[in-house]
């Protein structure tokens, strides 16, 4: 079998289970997610094991360490993805939700309901708990979903796909409501990306390269986001410990994530009590700062910063530093190199909070609060599909919403226009 026809019998069978999906109910849904749920426990072993195949070829292929990171299926991690099934099952189902009911002088009702978008693709790399992720949220919204994960997590992916399948159809759901892509051929992406008549929109989580294919080449429409080079600007009135705390912990919690600091921006009436302790605490944890003249001066171990610096999504442990006059200057800042995805404040003026949260252009904005809080579970979506920096359809983590759309309903009782 070719691989267009094998995706054509992929793309049939996911258009025929979403109409299926889209009339299941609640009850329904959520008995697939808990038995998906059931399933992973039962084959947790199976799982890891098929894991440690994939971390173990990972390392022989010399795959880079950032991938290696959201390859790897840690115990906390597989306990995160049944965490993630539970929060899912305990949302609200926003299928068939009506809003904004309102008569009209004619006497008919008019409003908006809540429907499935239908057959969603998602492409990404590495990170097998995605599989999980996206199945649930798909499943929950109402949805078919078509499953592509990277070549480095096929083991692991396979695995997961097993549970997921026998958790739909012990709920009396298609199992084919999720199909993984069981092929590492790079041409099923382009078959994916291709057929609008077999899938509705595409989610590519990965890599700027693959996201740029994908954008450029897509005949689907696309919720994605290119990189995540955040921000972490300290206030000239934000409190020490804070600013420690945060700092340290949005840019070494982990580097190889979209919602890591990638730039630091000190006040510089602050800068001379704030730089020198973090860049300590940086240092010791083996993070390299590349900064400005005047960052530099106040920390000579810290290495020359480039233009392309303040632009980078290094995903390591590497630390751009700018010291800047004021907040205007780091919105500035942020305007011009930010691709729009997490920025953060520290300050105990609220004055300047405010200004910073409705002027910086970004899907998430915060204060007081580290960057790798931009994130669907911890924003309550129990989990997440992508985060999108588009500005149409969905922006942010994009959760159960992000995965449906709203008709036009009327409601009339004979009504004829005259």
């Amino acid at each position: 079998m070719t691989i267009e026809q094998y995706f054509q019998q992929v793309g049939q069978q996911a258009r025929q289970a979403a109409r299926h999906m889209a009339r299941a109910s609640r009850g329904d849904k959520d008995r697939a997610l808990a038995e998906i749920a059931t399933s992973l426990k039962q084959q947790r072993a199976s799982i890891l094991a098929a894991n440690a195949e994939d971390m173990a070829a990972g390392k022989s292929s010399g795959l880079e360490a950032s991938l290696l990171d959201r390859l790897e299926l840690t115990p906390a991690r597989f306990d995160a993805m049944i965490e993630g099934l539970e929060q899912v099952m305990a949302l609200a189902d926003p299928v068939g939700e009506i809003s904004d009911l309102k008569y009209r002088p004619s006497g008919i009702q008019v409003g908006h309901m809540r429907v499935p978008l239908g057959v969603i693709g998602i492409i990404y790399e590495s990170r097998p708990n995605v599989t999980i992720d996206a199945a649930a949220l798909c499943l929950k919204s109402g949805n078919a979903a078509i499953l592509r994960g990277g070549s480095e997590a096929i083991r692991s992916n396979r695995a997961i796909a097993v549970c997921v399948s026998e958790g739909l159809i012990a709920a009396g759901l298609p199992g084919t409501a999720v199909q993984v892509i069981d092929t590492t051929d790079r041409a099923a992406v382009g078959e994916m990306i291709s057929h609008p008549e077999y899938v509705d929109v595409i989610v590519p989580r990965g890599g700027k390269s693959l996201i740029e294919r994908i954008s450029r080449e897509a005949r689907v429409p696309v919720i994605k986001h290119l990189d995540g080079n955040c921000h972490v600007y300290i206030d000239d009135q934000a409190d020490i410990d804070k600013a420690m705390a945060i700092a340290i912990n949005a840019k070494t919690q982990r580097y190889g994530t979209c919602n890591t600091m990638e730039t630091l921006l000190v006040a510089e009436a602050i800068a001379a009590q704030v730089l020198p302790q973090l860049a300590e605490v940086y240092l010791a944890k083996g993070v390299e700062l590349r900064g400005c003249a005047a960052s530099r001066a106040l920390v000579p171990a810290m290495n020359e910063a480039t233009e392309q610096d303040w632009a980078e999504e290094y995903l390591a442990p590497i630390l751009a530093v700018k010291i800047v006059a004021n907040m205007d200057a780091a919105m500035d800042h942020i305007a011009r190199y930010s691709s729009a995805h997490t920025e953060s404040i520290v300050t105990e003026n609220w004055t300047r909070a405010r200004r910073f949260l409705a002027e910086v252009d970004s899907s998430s904005v915060m204060v007081n609060a580290s960057t790798r809080f931009a994130d669907g579970f911890e924003y309550g979506l129990g989990a997440e599909i992508g985060i999108s920096t588009d500005k149409i359809h969905a922006r942010g983590p994009v959760g159960l919403e992000g995965l449906t759309s709203q008709k036009w309903i009327v409601l009339g009782d004979g009504h004829v226009r005259g």
